[in-house]
């Protein structure tokens, strides 16, 4: 079983923002942060989760997510995501990634576990950390929100 840590951070809303991630598998454990200069938390939520879906080397694993986004979860759980497609995300926030993650989402069999944030889970609270400290240093272009906003 793999489990995947994630969580998003932003400083102000739309504001310099990151991502952390942590990825459990066969008893290793490996971490992923990045800061971009302009972004929202709800896309570093999302990309927290592709990044880390990215990273396994092979598909047809099962994964299980562990997020305190209701964004993400919700989308997958409520089905959300699923009338978004049909609609090609017209009106909807965030194409650029929701295409991105769905093209990796189908590659595993994912479960989401909803978490809630800043209540002591260590891992949520390490990815966290991760996120905002990458929030101040080498901050990359979120490019499609920045050109989109």
């Amino acid at each position: 079983m793999i489990a995947i840590y994630t969580d998003g951070a932003c400083r102000g809303n739309p504001g310099p923002g990151g991502y952390g991630v942590i990825v459990k598998q066969n008893g290793n454990t490996k971490t992923f942060a990045q800061g971009y200069r302009k972004t929202t938390n709800n896309r570093m939520e999302l990309l927290a989760v592709i990044i880390g879906l990215e990273t396994l080397p092979q598909g047809g694993q099962p994964v299980t997510v562990y997020s305190d986004s209701k964004y993400v979860v919700d989308a997958i759980q409520k089905g959300w995501l699923e009338n978004w497609l049909k609609i090609d995300f017209k009106s909807k926030k965030n194409p650029d990634l929701w295409k991105r993650f769905w093209i990796v989402y189908q590659k595993h069999f994912v479960h989401f576990c909803w978490i809630r944030g800043h209540a002591g889970h260590y891992e949520n609270e390490h990815c966290d950390r991760l996120a905002v400290a990458s929030s101040y240093k080498n901050l990359l272009i979120d490019t499609y929100y920045e050109n989109n906003s």
